[in-house]
């Protein structure tokens, strides 16, 4: 099977990503398809990340402090932004095409002897164990998908599962209340878990404590981050864990809240190798984290950032590092679209889109995307001065880049289909 025929097959089966549709969640399927592969999801110790936020910045901490232990790191997380191949890492690098492909293939040969169909994040998570065994790494660290119980990823038995944090997000597969989140994010805590809560809600944190899981460290308790101050290019970082206080660490990570998940990711790496770290590991692995697609900074004069916030309480947190961090001294203009199953106010009212001086819609890239139009009702709704309708997001974004001046700002956000759409396109024109 060569790539395009893979993604011609994975396009067959029933995507989530696309639809935002999920009926009858269950892991039946995806434990039959690994039950016939071997069980390749227990080829090596899993570290399993869940939460509302943070998620893909905590996986990759944690993946880099433990490659700079030297360990072989299988790392798997979703949504891709340029290519499917960038949700399967081995010691951060994405699988091959040929690899992927012959990874897809299997899978497929697995759906026609057992008569099981999977989906399509079921298919690529099958082929990720796969991989992973076949490589032989060391460890893996997996992100969930969606929530936590039902999720394809909740066929591995942690030895360590994180929760980064709980706000309020796919409340019509989980609600309607945090408490309800929490409990179908609870759902990745296995009887040998060692689990590490970054939420400090005490009525959440009562959920994890009781989900059954070996032993429990929840920041502001047992560790937290000391101090957590703007520095160039990232933040200055003193984290206390439960073994040890780390001063004057930098992560070149933009925003307050990645202090936090600095905390979480080096308390789960602790506990996975019940010990602590040396300054000489976690400065290599701090120093080697990238997230691209989140406040991620593509050009100077004007300065463009693209962020792949989704939800209210990413929003929130991307508002604040654009307004408090940067500060640009000129005009700011927002390229924004969103999905149908955001609320577009909900999410322009958390992006300050009125301190914008300009604000230009788009269509995300996904039959889930809320139409440009629409988005612009709703910035005119929020109190937003210059609105402009920009249509696609290639053309948003020209739009945005057209208009600024070198001491202006464009932030490009509203959704991780828009960042994927946008991150080439301006690395083409910028």
């Amino acid at each position: 099977m060569e790539i395009a025929a893979a993604l011609a097959y994975l396009d067959e089966h029933s995507n989530y990503e696309n639809t935002g549709r999920l009926t009858s969640p269950s892991l039946t399927r995806i434990e039959g398809l690994l039950d016939v592969a071997g069980q390749p999801q227990h080829a090596a110790p899993v570290i399993h990340v869940t939460g509302t936020n943070g998620k893909g910045s905590t996986t990759q901490i944690i993946t880099r402090l433990l490659m700079a232990r030297g360990l072989t790191v299988g790392t798997y997380g979703s949504p891709h932004l340029e290519r499917i191949n960038e949700r399967i890492t081995r010691n951060a690098e994405p699988i091959g095409d040929e690899d992927f492909a012959e990874q897809i293939a299997a899978v497929a040969d697995l759906e026609a002897i057992t008569g099981i169909r999977p989906t399509y994040f079921e298919a690529v998570t099958a082929a990720a164990f796969r991989w992973f065994a076949d490589v032989a790494v060391d460890v893996m660290v997996i992100e969930v998908g969606l929530l936590g119980r039902w999720d394809a990823t909740n066929v591995v038995d942690a030895q360590v599962a994180v929760i980064t944090n709980i706000e309020m997000d796919h409340n019509e597969l989980a609600g309607p209340t945090k408490a309800d989140v929490a409990r179908e994010k609870a759902g990745i805590i296995k009887a040998g878990s060692a689990v590490v809560v970054g939420e400090t809600d005490p009525d959440l944190v009562a959920i994890f404590r009781s989900a059954g899981g070996a032993s429990e460290l929840v920041r502001g308790l047992d560790f937290d981050v000391a101090d957590n101050q703007l520095a160039l290019g990232g933040r200055q970082l003193d984290l206390r864990t439960p073994t040890s206080i780390y001063h004057d660490l930098f992560l070149p990570l933009h925003g307050r809240h990645q202090g936090d998940n600095a905390a979480v990711a080096l308390t789960a790496v602790e506990a996975f190798f019940a010990a602590p770290l040396s300054r000489q590991v976690i400065d290599e692995a701090f120093a080697a984290v990238t997230m691209p697609g989140r406040f991620e900074v593509l050009g100077h004069q004007p300065l463009v950032i693209v962020d792949g916030a989704h939800n209210p309480a990413g929003a929130d947190s991307c508002a604040e590092v654009f307004f408090d961090d940067f500060d640009p001294a000129g005009r700011r203009i927002l390229v924004v679209g969103g999905l149908t199953s955001r609320d577009p106010v909900e999410m322009l009212s958390a992006l300050r889109a009125d301190e914008f001086d300009v604000v230009v819609t788009c269509t995300a890239p996904t039959p889930r995307g809320r139409p440009s139009a629409e988005m612009a009702a709703a910035a005119h709704a929020v109190g937003a001065g210059q609105v402009i309708d920009g249509g696609s997001v290639e053309r948003a974004c020209d739009r945005a880049v057209a208009l600024a001046g070198t001491d202006d700002a464009v932030l490009v956000t509203g959704s991780l289909y828009v960042v994927g759409a946008a991150r080439p396109y301006l690395r083409r024109v910028l």
